[in-house]
Formats: structure tokens, C-alpha cells, sequence
């Protein structure tokens, strides 16, 4: 993981397959995000994001044990200004309105281009810089 500092801001990012929080993970490092966690399911995301506190976090919805509408629901609960950005090979209209009613910011569809997932996370960061 990288630990250095970070001009972007700490990002957490959860999703059960490896290769996912990979690709994601060098998306995010090469545009300047430090990842200060990874985790594999709706609930380790929870307890990783009272733990850490990062910026922003990248979600899947589908996972085992706790999925990423159960993580969503449980960060939100924790912290209502919680930036949250599903990511997910889902492109379900109603798992989308479920997602943002439930407090995620923005979807990503997988797969996704870096390019496109660096721009989501940039802009719901700087939206609330002050002017």
C-alpha cells in the first residue's frame, strides 16, 4: 500500500476480488491518492472506515458475508458526510437508485477506464474545497 503523502487525499478501497482493488489501487496512486486500506467486503469497509478515516471510499456492491449496499448504509450511518463511490460490474438501474438513495455519491460501471475513475474522484473531492 502506498503511505506516502498525498496531494489528492487517503482513499479506502473495497472490493472481494484482488485483481479489482488492484487495478483500482493503481488507478487511484498514480493520480496522486494514497490508499490507506483495502478491504473485502461491506463489513470490513465499515470497520476499516471508522478506523482510518479516509477521504473517499471506492465500493462494490457485489460481495460475500456483507455487500456494498451494507457497507454503504453502515458508513453513512457512521458519518453522514462520507464520500462513497460505487464501483461495480453491476449496471442495474435499481441497484444504481439504491446505491445513491442510500448516500453514494457517484457509479463507476466495471470496467471502467483509470482516466474515468480519476476524474469521479477528483471532482467529488473538489467540489467540497472552499471556493
Amino acid at each position: 500500500m502506498n503511505t506516502s503523502d498525498s496531494s489528492r487525499g487517503r482513499a479506502l478501497v473495497c472490493d472481494d476480488s484482488l485483481l479489482m482493488r488492484k487495478l483500482v489501487i493503481d488507478s487511484l496512486t498514480e493520480d496522486g491518492w494514497t490508499i490507506v486500506g483495502e478491504a473485502q467486503n461491506g463489513k470490513e469497509a465499515v470497520e476499516m472506515y471508522k478506523s482510518l478515516t479516509p477521504d473517499v471510499v471506492t465500493m462494490d456492491i457485489v460481495m460475500p458475508e456483507h455487500d456494498g449496499i451494507y457497507g454503504l448504509e453502515h458508513i453513512i450511518e457512521h458519518d453522514p458526510e462520507a464520500k462513497v463511490v460505487v464501483v461495480s460490474a453491476l449496471n442495474q438501474t435499481s441497484l444504481v437508485a439504491e446505491a445513491v438513495r442510500k448516500g453514494a455519491q457517484d457509479f463507476i460501471v466495471k470496467p471502467f477506464l483509470p482516466e474515468h475513475l480519476q476524474e469521479t474522484m477528483r471532482r467529488l473531492v473538489d467540489a467540497n474545497l472552499p471556493a
